[in-house]
């Protein structure tokens, strides 16, 4: 297994493997639709990028960091595929993520999510991001957290 950046002949893995998780705890909404649609646009473009971790030719997992002003970014379209879920997959690229945008000298992540996905929940703490208050036209629908970590 390997960490890789994106090439955009893995949007459609990225689409698909965030499509699974969204359907199934939630609904799709307008915002997912769009960056899922046009990683490039919303998120390689602007100065984010979009990390998968690759077993052979298959794509296990993925998470997108978003640039949302200079210097803080969105840590969101994390999505584990089924069969790989419960090997840790999910954390070894959640440091994967954390240490590229300490490497950029990026000052801030955040992370927009719901209670339900406790297990998410959990990662996150874990990894340091700490509950703020979230602001009432949130991006997602379904938000009903926001966290952040502090880099710098």
């Amino acid at each position: 297994m390997k960490t890789i950046t994106y090439d955009p002949k893995y949007a459609k893995q990225f689409k698909e493997l965030n499509l699974e998780w969204l359907e199934h705890f939630f609904v799709v909404e307008p915002h997912d639709e769009e960056v899922l649609g046009n990683p490039e646009k919303y998120i390689i473009n602007p100065g984010g990028n979009i990390f998968f971790v690759k077993d052979g030719d298959r794509i296990l997992a993925t998470v997108a960091l978003m640039k949302m002003e200079e210097g803080i970014f969105e840590l969101t379209k994390m999505a584990v595929s089924p069969e790989a879920r419960g090997k840790n997959i999910g954390q070894k690229l959640m440091r994967f993520a954390l240490d590229y945008a300490k490497q950029q000298g990026w000052k801030k992540l955040i992370i927009y999510s719901n209670r339900k996905l406790e297990n998410a929940i959990h990662i996150y703490k874990k990894f340091g991001f700490e509950e703020i208050p979230i602001e009432k036209n949130n991006p997602y629908g379904r938000g009903d957290i926001k966290m952040k970590l502090e880099l710098s």
